[in-house]
């Protein structure tokens, strides 16, 4: 099984604005950076993300995802009717979640949003990280990173200058 993150941060750590606004990330996009994203999907089988992510995403003029989606959230209990095929909530923290998505059949992991992000890298099962960094400072914001009681250390894959000054770097977990 293995477990990736792909996410756009801002200069100073930021995933999304105070509120989850992602509209300052809007002049940054460029079709060199949805072909990344289609290429990172497409050997993805499951996306695992949060409440936040999830309603953010539901404000979305068209539903993104192509793959099932599962929204970690102990709140969240009610679903549109039109996604119901499509999403499953779960109140599972990240190893039991990962041991019912290896039941399930699942072997390739998106995980996304921060505080899913953050609780991943807390149970050490984020497997691969790409990271784009995007030439704004937020100064507030949905941070990618929090503090942990533990390092946790990557190896440096590859790094690409993109469109509009972005630059996106790929990291491989590190185990002894």
């Amino acid at each position: 099984m293995k477990t990736s993150v792909y996410v756009g941060v801002s200069l100073d750590g930021f995933i999304a604005g105070r509120n989850g606004d992602l509209d300052m990330f809007a002049p940054y996009e460029s079709r060199e950076i949805f072909d990344r994203y289609l290429e990172f999907i497409k050997d993805i089988d499951v996306i695992v993300t949060g409440r936040g992510t999830f309603q953010k995403v539901l404000s979305f003029p068209e539903w993104p995802y192509s793959k099932r989606l599962f929204v970690m959230s102990k709140t969240l209990k009610t679903l549109p009717d039109e996604l119901r095929d499509k999403v499953e909530i779960t109140p599972l923290n990240p190893l039991p979640l990962l041991g019912k998505l290896e039941q399930d059949g699942f072997s390739n992991i998106y995980v996304d949003g921060g505080k899913v992000i953050q609780s991943f890298l807390r149970e050490d099962r984020i497997d691969k990280l790409i990271i784009t960094r995007i030439p704004i400072l937020l100064g507030e914001g949905i941070p990618l990173f929090t503090t942990m009681d533990h390092s946790l250390s990557f190896t440096h894959l590859e790094t690409a200058v993109l469109a509009n000054g972005l630059v996106s770097s790929s990291y491989q977990r590190t185990r002894s």
